[in-house]
């Protein structure tokens, strides 16, 4: 990506928050999509599964779900198609049968550029945050033989930590919490879901999109991202052009 694009970028977002510049300390990543490419699995067997409990849903919706905690994709979509919520034990009961599904798939690979770009983050002194909606405990167990020596277990915001979940900020202000109670321009959020950029960009920090599933671009710049590349590969590529950016540039 070009330097001019990413200084006007961000001379936008210090502008819009009233602030002077960035002081990185941390950068918080979304799992599914981002550091794995596990989407697939996750939408086809969240289709299989409301299908099994009389309920429709697309594979093109599961991706637009993607970010939310299991109950609140469930009850979302019981609302729609049967005009009520579900009650804590079918969830427990539908979100189960989701997760057997899961865990039957072929495991799902590394992100191309996700583990390149965790190295160079580290390496410039930043620390890598998790914030995932995701309860899979198959995935989160894996990241440290995924990528070893980059995540901390108290620096990670799962679905298990959240009331509200994405596209609530309440999972991205955790994760500054989390950080070390960090303000907004001490962080940064990397994202691949339409839900996960609007809880990003709702939390007050600089939100990267990336797009590494079948949605247009237009679903995740409609949701206020920042800046837009169009794999994790790209924004590895990037990282150094980046990171000298935020570091220097000020209003």
């Amino acid at each position: 990506m070009e330097r001019e694009k990413i200084e006007d970028a961000l001379l936008l977002y210090l502008k819009n928050k009233g602030l002077d510049g960035m002081s990185l300390v941390s950068a918080m990543f979304d799992m599914d999509g981002v550091l794995f490419d596990s989407m697939k699995n996750h939408a086809h067997c969240w289709h299989k599964t409301m299908a099994h409990f009389g309920m429709n849903m697309s594979l093109e919706e599961a991706y637009m779900h993607e970010g939310r905690t299991g109950a609140g994709t469930i009850n979302l979509v019981s609302m729609r198609e049967r005009g009520y919520e579900s009650n804590p034990e079918e969830i427990e009961e539908i979100y189960g049968y989701k997760s057997r599904l899961f865990n039957a798939c072929p495991e799902a690979p590394r992100m191309p550029g996700a583990y390149e770009l965790l190295k160079q983050v580290k390496a410039s002194g930043i620390v890598p945050v998790l914030v995932t909606g995701s309860g899979q405990k198959s995935l989160i167990e894996r990241l440290n033989h995924n990528f070893p020596d980059i995540f901390r277990p108290h620096l990670m915001v799962t679905a298990f930590d959240v009331k509200y979940g994405k596209p609530n900020p309440e999972p991205y202000l955790m994760g500054l919490q989390k950080a070390g109670n960090l303000v907004v321009n001490q962080s940064m959020v990397i994202e691949n879901a339409p839900l996960g950029v609007k809880a990003g960009v709702a939390s007050g920090c600089f939100t990267i999109a990336v797009n590494t599933g079948p949605l247009p671009d237009s679903a995740l710049l409609e949701q206020g991202a920042n800046l837009l590349f169009s794999s994790m590969q790209e924004l590895s590529d990037s990282w150094i052009l980046l990171f000298d950016v935020f570091s220097n540039v000020k209003l």
